[in-house]
């Protein structure tokens, strides 16, 4: 192999080596991020659930006051 041939290899593995660590840091920003989209929805699910049980609860509150002034 001539020297240039070299260098032109050792350029191209020192880039690919830069474009899978680039990969890794980027791929572990975008893991972070699933997972706080995740966590997000998951309360999300909770508060909605605990309206409709509060929601219900109201209404069957207001239909005994209701009972009760008649």
């Amino acid at each position: 192999m001539s020297e240039d041939s070299k260098s032109s290899v050792n350029n191209l593995i020192k880039c690919t080596e830069k474009l899978l660590k680039r990969f890794d840091e980027q791929k572990g920003i975008i893991d972070a991020y699933i997972k706080k989209e995740r966590e997000w929805k998951r309360n999300k699910l909770a508060q909605a659930n605990q309206i409709k049980k509060l929601e219900k609860a109201n209404s069957k509150l207001t239909k005994v006051i209701k009972s009760h002034e008649q």
